[in-house]
């Protein structure tokens, strides 16, 4: 059996936007994929509201992508799934769109240097919608921000392809929740999960 790691923020660990609570195992994009294997792989969830990929998150090392990492690779992983980005775009990180690129490839690498047989998949994040300036999460992303979400699916496609990893991107297969413009509902996480079962019969 294939073990898999899904890193991801809280679009991976199952954040409602309806109501603010976690969707049930059977309801979540990670979870699901765990029931459409039919035990040909172990999947592990590693999802985590807020957490940023590579900006220094003040809530601490468990949301810091890269800080957080390594202790999640202590398994021996054939897979590693990488689902984190669309928080370093909040206002307050003032993150460069060409800091992208060096930010996502340490985290590759901290996944190559920890296990170097282990495949890699890039999830890139669907866009920022319009919605979220009149929800709850207005005060933390704004009109810069969804700018700069519209370039991540070409960027994380050039870090893909250089670092031989392989990618989904979600702004071609999910929509983000019109409540709040960045969460999925459950609908969209059961396309998520169809779509990565589809990749992971590659291996």
């Amino acid at each position: 059996m294939k073990k898999v790691l899904c890193f991801g923020d809280s679009n991976t660990y199952g954040f409602n936007p309806i109501n603010g609570t976690r969707y049930a195992k059977s309801e979540r994009w990670s979870g699901i994929l765990q029931g459409l294997t039919k035990g040909d792989f172990q999947i592990v969830e590693a999802g985590c509201n807020n957490r940023t990929a590579f900006s220094e998150n003040p809530a601490g090392k468990m949301m810091t992508g890269i800080k957080i990492l390594p202790e999640c690779l202590t398994d021996n992983f054939d897979i590693v799934i990488i689902a984190v980005g669309i928080n370093d775009l909040q206002f307050s990180y003032d993150v460069k769109i060409s800091d992208y690129e060096i930010g996502i490839e340490r985290l590759i690498n901290i996944v190559k240097e920890k296990l170097p047989n282990a495949k890699i998949i890039l999830l890139s994040p669907s866009e920022i919608s319009e919605n979220i300036l009149n929800g709850f999460f207005a005060n933390l992303f704004d009109e810069k921000s969804i700018e700069k979400s519209k370039l991540l699916s070409s960027i994380y496609e050039k870090i893909a392809n250089k670092n031989n990893c392989e990618i989904l991107d979600l702004n071609k297969i999910a929509t983000p929740s019109k409540i709040d413009g960045l969460h999925y509902e459950i609908e969209e996480h059961n396309k998520i999960a169809n779509c990565m079962f589809k990749l992971l019969k590659k291996f």
